[in-house]
């Protein structure tokens, strides 16, 4: 079969959409660390909308770990199909990638590094690949570090590799490039810069001044939701194309990039592709805690205890949906302070929608795990302020009381519970008075909120409604 490639362009069906820039056209002027689905989906697919009016943005991808995903992109001249999977499917032939750098290619990724067309360097490599240790900073210890450190003209890290660049061009007196994380940590720009100065200054303090005062480090936030390219979405892919690609990836519709503002003369226009710049990443990241994430924990706990098993079959009970749509308008966004350039209501209508597509097979059983790390941010921060405001409380102890329900179930029947306090959880929820005894678990709810006797109150009422199996007339609140 025919790999995808720029000859085969001409062959593609007129339903799948091609490249509008001139290809030969584009220049490298990013560099992306770890160009898994998730940049293909995400990322590049801007980047490529960008490259329509300016080419000097293209993406060379590097993967310092495993070379399945570059030699495919070598293979196929840099392009691959982006499916977008939700009520009107659509395909996409993305042309974002100008380079393509594999593991034993260090001199290639040296060279690009330093080249002054390059400005700006990203990554998404799970946070797992940023060597940080517990508290969020480098881990100096971690064996890449360690490597990186006496060997810093042959770097394994992330964090090697950054500096190292950076160190070339401020030998050579040349500009740095500006470094993106695109991972979903809080304040990732900030821990990102943290990390590589703590790096630099073990190797040469005046790099590590000079970093400090002239790289960027600007915080994002990243949200779309991408499942994996398996074998039947390939062959999917193939059949459609006529044509094999080994790169294809598939996501949602719903695709969002927020990004910290930060100077660079002659920069690329985001903004023109939809990219959200801002100075309050932190306000956004907050927003998605609190309305996407608490919601879908909402969902999957309520949704379980009513027969559910998909987000989209829960958004297909017309109570639970309406109850989801009050909780949602109401009490979550009523937590929310004002945030530059968010429309919160239209966020909270937008992902609501997110949840009814039919594409996306999303499990509530996988939403409801570790739910003791999750609902503190998910959940009860905004319980707490609503608490602070005086406003009342009676449809955000559903998904608490839900909760409590959904353990006890699980730990009665002798089912593992996926948490890393299971075992806490399981004797608290299976005690005499479950609710007295899970507010107790102050590393979930802390001593405030677990004392507070309206918010026990609202909570034990609600879990009656659950003990009972009579949820209707929560769900009518």
């Amino acid at each position: 079969m025919t790999r995808l490639s720029r000859s085969a362009l001409a062959t593609l069906p007129g339903t799948v959409a091609r490249p509008r820039h001139a290809l030969e056209a584009v220049r490298t002027g990013i560099v992306h660390f770890g160009p898994g689905a998730f940049h293909r989906a995400h990322q590049a697919a801007y980047v490529d909308r960008l490259l329509d009016a300016d080419p000097r943005w293209g993406i060379a991808a590097v993967s310092l770990r495993s070379g399945g995903t570059t030699d495919a992109l070598k293979a196929q001249d840099g392009l691959y199909t982006l499916a977008v999977i939700d009520r009107d499917p659509s395909m996409r032939i993305i042309a974002a990638h100008s380079d393509a750098i594999g593991p034993g290619e260090g001199a290639r990724l040296r060279k690009l590094l330093a080249d002054p067309t390059v400005r700006i360097a990203t990554s998404t490599v799970t946070e797992k690949g940023y060597c940080l240790a517990g508290d969020g900073s480098l881990d100096f210890a971690h064996p890449d570090i360690v490597h990186d450190l006496g060997n810093p003209a042959e770097p394994a890290s992330l964090i090697g590799w950054i500096v190292a660049g950076l160190g070339d061009r401020h030998a050579a007196g040349t500009a740095p490039f500006a470094m993106l994380c695109c991972d979903n940590m809080t304040g990732n720009g900030a821990k990102l810069r943290a990390a590589c100065l703590a790096f630099a200054r073990e190797r040469d303090p005046g790099l590590a001044d000079w970093m400090a005062g002239e790289v960027a480090f600007p915080d994002s936030m990243v949200d779309s939701i991408t499942p994996a390219s398996d074998a039947a979405f390939l062959a999917k892919v193939q059949q459609a194309l006529g044509v094999e690609d080994q790169a294809a990836v598939q996501r949602e519709s719903f695709t969002q990039w927020v990004l910290q503002r930060f100077d660079m003369l002659d920069g690329p226009d985001f903004a023109s592709v939809g990219v959200t710049l801002t100075s309050d990443v932190r306000g956004y990241e907050q927003a998605k805690l609190r309305i996407l994430n608490g919601t879908h924990s909402t969902l999957a706990y309520v949704g379980l205890a009513r027969g559910h098993e998909t987000v989209f079959e829960a958004m297909s009970d017309g109570a639970l949906e309406g109850f989801v749509t009050r909780l949602a308008h109401q009490d979550i966004a009523a937590s929310l302070g004002p945030v530059e350039g968010l429309d919160v209501a239209g966020y909270v209508d937008a992902v609501l929608n997110r949840f009814r597509n039919p594409a996306i097979r999303h499990l509530l059983a996988q939403i409801a795990w570790d739910g003791s790390q999750k609902l503190p941010y998910r959940l009860l921060d905004t319980a707490r302020a609503a608490l602070d405001a005086g406003r009342g409380i009676e449809r955000l102890a559903v998904p608490v009381a839900a909760w409590i329900a959904f353990l006890r179930r699980k730990a009665e029947a002798g089912e593992t519970i996926t948490d890393p306090m299971a075992e806490a959880l399981a004797t608290a929820a299976t005690s005499a008075n479950p609710v007295t005894a899970m507010l107790g678990v102050e590393p979930v709810f802390g001593a405030r909120l677990g004392q507070d006797e309206r918010f026990r109150a609202a909570v034990r009422e609600a879990f009656q409604h659950f003990a009972q199996g009579d949820i209707a007339p929560l769900l009518s609140r």
